[in-house]
């Protein structure tokens, strides 16, 4: 029991020390972040009545299936909000300068599941009976990581809207839809946002703490999963998605760890660790490197497979 009171006055002082650093992101963000209205990103035009019992036609909106999931998963993420809000304020708590972010960032996700919802509904781009019996399974399950500290969720959440950012951006680069793609694109740049909020909170958080930083992001690092546990059949669409190249180990390596991690947070030359702390670093540069040749593999597998597939399509003999 004396071990979790250190612990939590610990934490405690890291908080009150990292707040001073709120204010001025959140004044940031607010002088940087554009309005936008949900409504005028879907062609209304386009939609028509749902018949009582009509069963869903993936032909009316004709999609591959790693783009068609991406979707799927992309909106139930932002369904599950009211989690994500309730886990932020247990990590951060319920208090001036944090809530004025977490009530601002909530209002933003939010607008999020609007907006592409009603794309969605009104293009059919997807069965809107299974999304919502998925919404309904996602909400009631309440699954979300939960940090174990403040430390924890300041470097999850930094990672977390960068992959969400790369996530939504790369699924509408791939809908042959330009209504679409810009309703993607105005929702990757609201997540990029609020990555750079929280990359540069992480930043602060590092400076005032080095060798817990380290501890926190090798713990985080390593353990790093986007938030899809509880939608339902997410391992298939998982799966559908890293085909099509919107978010596999290759892009989750290149465009989030090695922005973060390396480039903004320059662990390798990062001063002032402790023993603990520099075990964290050598865990974390090991597990980096890993991570890259993994990556390669990845990438010469898959141009390996797309120039096979662009041979079969200038010669039928070969398929």
């Amino acid at each position: 029991m004396g071990r979790v009171s250190r612990r939590t006055r610990a934490d405690a002082d890291f908080l009150r020390e990292l707040a001073a650093a709120v204010p001025p992101l959140v004044e940031r963000h607010l002088a940087t972040q554009r309005d936008w209205l949900p409504h005028e990103f879907v062609p209304w035009s386009r939609g028509r009545d749902f018949e009582p019992d009509e069963e869903w036609d993936p032909g009316e909106f004709p999609l591959p299936e790693g783009v068609r999931s991406a979707l799927f998963v992309n909106l139930l993420t932002e369904d599950n909000l009211p989690h994500y809000f309730a886990t932020i304020t247990h990590v951060f708590g319920a208090t001036e300068p944090w809530t004025e972010w977490s009530f601002r960032w909530t209002a933003e996700e939010h607008r999020h599941s609007i907006a592409i919802r009603d794309y969605l509904t009104v293009t059919r781009a997807v069965d809107p009976v299974a999304l919502e019996r998925a919404r309904m399974a996602q909400v009631s399950g309440g699954q979300v990581p939960r940090p174990d500290s403040p430390l924890d969720g300041v470097c999850y959440v930094a990672m977390q809207e960068l992959a969400t950012r790369v996530a939504h951006r790369n699924t509408g680069t791939r809908l042959d839809d330009p209504v679409g793609q810009r309703l993607m694109k105005r929702v990757a740049m609201d997540e990029n946002l609020h990555y750079l909020f929280y990359r540069d909170l992480a930043t602060r958080a590092r400076d005032i703490d080095p060798s817990r930083f380290m501890v926190s992001l090798d713990r985080q690092v390593r353990g790093f999963a986007m938030p899809g546990t509880g939608i339902t059949d997410f391992n298939r669409h998982s799966r559908a998605i890293a085909r099509e190249g919107i978010y596999d180990l290759a892009v989750h390596h290149d465009h989030v760890l090695v922005p973060t991690v390396e480039r903004t947070w320059e662990i390798e030359s990062l001063e002032g660790l402790d023993a603990e702390g520099e075990q964290a670093r050598r865990r974390l540069l090991d597990h980096m490197a890993r991570l890259a040749r993994l990556s390669e593999r990845l990438r010469e597998r898959r141009s390996s497979r797309s120039t096979r597939v662009a041979d079969q399509h200038q010669d039928p003999a070969r398929a």
